[in-house]
């Protein structure tokens, strides 16, 4: 399986954004050019994981957090990951999924 930069990038770029931290800030705390800091976010340059290891540090996130899309520390972690799989559904889709969900979560 491929690893997507770009949905690590996003998932960076939100974490940062929860920290109030702008791209100049966290660049200077790890060290990098602001130009390779947003290339990451972009998706457009890859990232190791000593560099990942040390933004995640600093953004107070887990590798696992950034590189999965999951946070058990919020009660709404799946919310940005469920509304980009239903953005690119047809609204048939979507209602399926809804109904399925539905079901489940009112089976005891």
């Amino acid at each position: 399986m491929a690893i997507d930069y770009s949905v690590i990038g996003e998932r960076l770029k939100r974490a940062r954004k929860e920290k109030h931290l702008t791209q100049e800030q966290l660049a200077e705390q790890i060290d990098v050019s602001i130009a390779f800091l947003s290339r990451i976010e972009r998706g457009s340059s890859q990232i190791n994981l000593k560099r990942l290891s040390q933004i995640c540090e600093i953004l107070d996130v887990t590798e696992g957090d950034i590189l999965n899309g999951t946070s058990s520390k919020s009660t709404k972690y799946l919310d940005f990951e469920f509304a980009n799989l239903l953005k690119n559904c047809s609204a048939d889709k979507q209602k399926l999924i809804y109904d399925v969900a539905k079901v489940i979560a009112e089976k005891d």
